[in-house]
Formats: C-alpha cells, sequence, structure tokens
C-alpha cells in the first residue's frame, strides 16, 4: 500500500440506508483488521433529499445489532469526489450510471464500480433499497454489505 490512505466513496440514492450502512461495515472491518490506518472512507447520495440526516433509525439499530456503528450524515455526492476518492463503490445500476454522468469524459469510470461486484457469498447484482420494506430487508442488505466489503478489502489489500 501507498503511503497516502486509500480513499473510499460508497453512494446510493439519499445517503441513509445502504451507503451509510457499507461505509460502517467496511470501517468495522478496517478496525477488526488494524488496518484502519490505511484507508479514508465517506458515503454520499446521487439525491439531496436527506443531507444532513443520520442514517434511518432502522439501518442503524440492525447494525448496531451486529456490534456497527453508523455515525455519518447524508450529503450529496459532488463532482469533485470523483478527483478525490480512489474508488467510488454504488450499490445499483442506476447509482452507478448516475455518478459515471458526473464524469461525461469518462476519465474516472473506472473507479467507479458496483459493490457487488466484490460478493463471494452473494449473486445479487444490486444491493436492495430496504427503506420501504420491513425490518429482515435492513438484515438482509446488511448480510450482503459484509460479503461485498470483505471481498473490496482483499481486492484493495
Amino acid at each position: 500500500m501507498s503511503s497516502r490512505p486509500t480513499r473510499v466513496l460508497f453512494v446510493c440514492l439519499g445517503n441513509i440506508c445502504r451507503s451509510p450502512a457499507a461505509e460502517g461495515v467496511f470501517l468495522d472491518l478496517l478496525a477488526k483488521e488494524e488496518l484502519s490506518h490505511a484507508f479514508e472512507v465517506d458515503s454520499a447520495g446521487t439525491g439531496s433529499w436527506h443531507v444532513g440526516q443520520r442514517a434511518d433509525s432502522r439501518m442503524r439499530a440492525a447494525a448496531q445489532r451486529r456490534g456497527i456503528e453508523l455515525h455519518s450524515r447524508a450529503r450529496q455526492i459532488l463532482p469533485e469526489d470523483l478527483q478525490s476518492f480512489d474508488w467510488i463503490i454504488t450499490m445499483d445500476d442506476s447509482n452507478l450510471q448516475n455518478v459515471r454522468a458526473l464524469d461525461p469524459s469518462g476519465v474516472s469510470h473506472e473507479r467507479i464500480v458496483p459493490l457487488t461486484g466484490h460478493c463471494s457469498r452473494h449473486s445479487n447484482e444490486e444491493v436492495p433499497d430496504p427503506y420501504y420494506g420491513g425490518d429482515q430487508g435492513f438484515e438482509q442488505v446488511l448480510d450482503l454489505l459484509e460479503d461485498a466489503c470483505e471481498g473490496l478489502l482483499m481486492r484493495l489489500r
């Protein structure tokens, strides 16, 4: 690894369910692997509806049951994030397209990738949005995020 921390940005639609959970899961994994010093991690949404809000209370509760704290506040992705982050990790195809649209030149497209491409135990093509579902959806998303974040860390090591 280089002396500069690897900067990773997780992106979903509103930045209150999936991407803050991915950020929390990845930070927890880094702490367990004693690699926190080697990474800077953040999350953002493609939309601005929830800017400044904490993660959805149901997602915070589900994460907390696994010993994972979600501390971030929602923010919207900015075009300059494409230059300041080494990897932009999206939760679904719509997020992938919206983030890549911030870079019409395509220069950063190879660093904007779907999270599910790093799964080893799940075959989902997207991280489903649990916002309008029941509590079980949050648990399923966390199972998927844990799998994908383990694979992402293996790739970035």
